[in-house]
């Protein structure tokens, strides 16, 4: 673990709760701490951290700080009381998915603290087993002073490039993933519109040109049209895929199919369905 031995860990929902609980069996000190402080002494009890009654307490004498909310208006909130005990020498690592010019702005903000960004692809599942992915930006020695609490939480670690990079292949990634939900979800309408069988469907979706994660993921629940929340909430897709278009015109492209996308899941998020999971767009077609 290097000079990393005690980690403050921030956000602890439906991904941060399982990254922090591979940290802690990793051995590293945990304090954590999340706005619902009944979560956060639940977590502390069940796997030996320190529950925080505030993210200045879980920081002060961190060696890193880890933030996984979100967007940045979180992550800054969460700046505000931890900057205050963190000390220059920590690292810090924010593991949410926020737009590449936030992410150089936090940078900034933590100076002279080492940064980096290290966004998740995924779904809760592999949060619990530690096999996420993870894109890391940022400068080269950060990321291998990162690597033990990387290597605790995932299993594809890629450093990216510098510092945005790896916010900008999250968000271009996460893109796709909605473009290919909105699409699997006209196509389960249109094979149960026909009366196909949802098992045949499903079987040989996946042997043809239009498999994808997201069909296997997605596909039974579209199918039985359930959305709880199990993986990724629709409006934290409809962020992302925000967050990408924003990005994407400040290159000077504009993209086409996301933006047909966000329309989607804004009409999904209006009718009810934003804290839903994101297979929830299946609803815009209504």
């Amino acid at each position: 673990m290097a000079d990393l031995e005690r980690v403050a860990f921030v956000g602890l929902g439906i991904m941060g709760g399982p990254m922090a609980r591979n940290l802690r069996e990793a051995g590293f000190d945990l304090s954590v701490y999340t706005r619902t402080r009944e979560k956060a002494e639940r977590f502390a009890a069940e796997h030996g951290a320190t529950a925080a009654a505030s993210p200045a307490e879980a920081a002060a004498e961190a060696d890193a700080l880890i933030t996984m909310v979100p967007d940045a208006p979180e992550v800054d909130e969460v700046l505000d009381s931890a900057l205050t005990t963190l000390p220059e020498s920590a690292l810090v690592v924010d593991m949410s998915t926020v737009a590449p010019s936030a992410s150089l702005a936090i940078g900034g903000r933590v100076a002279p603290r080492d940064y980096l960004e290290a966004p998740v692809s995924g779904s809760k599942p592999k949060a619990e087993d530690g096999t996420l992915t993870i894109f890391a930006g940022g400068e080269a020695a950060a990321f291998e002073r990162a690597r033990p609490l990387f290597d605790a939480m995932g299993e594809l670690i890629v450093h990216v490039g510098p510092l945005g990079h790896g916010q900008m292949a999250k968000l271009i990634t996460n893109a796709m993933g909605a473009v290919h939900a909105a699409m699997l979800a006209e196509a389960i309408r249109t094979a149960k519109a026909a009366g196909l069988d949802p098992d045949a469907f499903l079987t040989v979706a996946a042997g043809s040109a239009g498999a994808s994660g997201v069909l296997n993921l997605k596909g039974r629940q579209m199918f039985e049209e359930r959305w709880e929340p199990a993986l990724f909430k629709l409006e934290h897709m409809l962020k992302d895929v925000r967050h990408t278009l924003v990005e994407a015109r400040s290159l000077g492209i504009e993209l086409e199919l996301p933006a047909l996308a966000e329309g989607l899941y804004a009409r999904a998020a209006e009718s009810g369905h934003a804290e839903q999971d994101f297979a929830a767009v299946y609803t815009a077609f209504d």
